[in-house]
């Protein structure tokens, strides 16, 4: 079968699916579960993991280079581009040697500026497309610090991959989606498409659809979405994937929705309410700026009469109040906190500014 022209991220369409078994087990899993895929069409991108970065050292940790040439097989076999993850200079020379399509940098390896550094130096020279997975921790900073190596040796073809974010706290997703992280690396690179990985975010299967589901509302290109012919008896994360069959179905029951209208209508009516939007906002910075305007006053009685800028119990009143008013409004109570929150640490910082005025 003749290959196709390389994937350009920036130019392919919506919706972009990446899916194949966490792990490359065996031949057989590998080349079965392409077949099937294949059968069920939809899937741009067939993924693998050969090598397996573990928490425990007896933990799968892959097959190793050996699970190569069975993504070689998929190719030659079945027409799909294939992927796998790199974690090392090692890993990349060898996928590169075995014609492997697209490259991952997982998460575990986008919070170490070294290794994302030693990865970016074995790829200066070639056009291989990549995809960077966010930091197992909420940091913004080396999501973009990695993509940043990366271009700083010529690479553009690129993808960032959203998977969700470690919480400790967490009960309900494996990885906290943390929403609001991802669309700020979009407002920093609105260039370089992103796919969300609802797997790694779910962890669990009842739960992807949903998750999926919100990536394309929020006009992601696709979804890497990890599929296996035996999940339940698969070597690593079996709770999170899905058979192709299921996959199938699960790909036709997603709505997706246009990311730009060009109907005139459509556009003008988003343009007024976008205007009255900004006008809100407009109007919520100015009402803050006046309450830190009070914030200093009260900072300045504070100091007069000997006063401890934090009083407790305003506190928790202020926070009760909000709660209420939020609940009112169909606001949720973790929003509201936040949001007072910031503000009241601002009002604490301007109060304390003031303290150290000695005129």
């Amino acid at each position: 079968m003749s290959e196709s022209k390389q994937i350009v991220f920036n130019k392919i369409q919506r919706p972009f699916i990446i899916s194949g078994p966490c792990s490359a087990e065996t031949e057989q899993q590998v080349l079965q579960t392409a077949k099937e895929l294949k059968e069920i069409g939809g899937v741009n991108l067939f993924r693998a993991g050969i090598w397996k970065p573990r928490t425990r050292p007896d933990s799968f940790e892959g097959v190793g280079v050996i699970g190569l040439p069975w993504l070689q097989k998929v190719k030659e076999e079945y027409g799909f581009k294939v992927t796998t993850e790199v974690a090392n200079a090692r890993h990349v020379d060898l996928c590169m040697k075995h014609g492997i399509d697209v490259l991952w940098i997982g998460a575990r390896s986008t919070v170490n500026p070294f290794v994302v550094q030693e990865i970016a130096e074995a790829l200066k020279g070639t056009s291989i497309p990549v995809m960077v997975k966010n930091p197992i921790n909420p940091d913004l900073a080396l999501w973009i610090g990695a993509v940043e190596r990366l271009q700083k040796v010529g690479l553009t073809n690129l993808a960032v991959i959203h998977r969700g974010f470690s919480n400790l706290s967490e009960k309900y997703y494996r990885n906290t989606p943390q929403w609001q992280i991802a669309i700020e690396f979009i407002s920093h690179y609105p260039e370089i498409p992103i796919i969300c990985d609802p797997s790694h975010i779910c962890g669990r299967r009842d739960i992807l659809f949903d998750v999926a589901q919100k990536a394309m509302d929020l006009g992601y290109l696709g979804l890497m979405i990890e599929s296996h012919i035996d999940p339940d008896n698969a070597w690593s994360d079996s709770a999170q994937q899905i058979k192709p069959p299921k996959l199938n179905s699960f790909l036709h029951e997603l709505v997706y929705r246009d990311t730009h209208a060009d109907d005139a209508v459509i556009q003008n009516e988003l343009v007024r309410l976008r205007d009255k939007i900004d006008q809100i906002d407009d109007a919520i910075i100015q009402l803050i700026v006046e309450r830190m305007l009070i914030a200093k006053d009260i900072g300045v009685y504070k100091k007069a009469h000997n006063m401890t800028i934090f009083q407790a119990k305003r506190w928790a009143a202020i926070l009760k109040r909000m709660h209420i008013l939020a609940e009112k409004g169909g606001l949720s109570g973790d929003f509201i906190t936040q949001y007072i929150k910031a503000i009241h640490d601002e009002s604490i910082d301007q109060q304390e500014r003031v303290m150290k005025d000695e005129n």
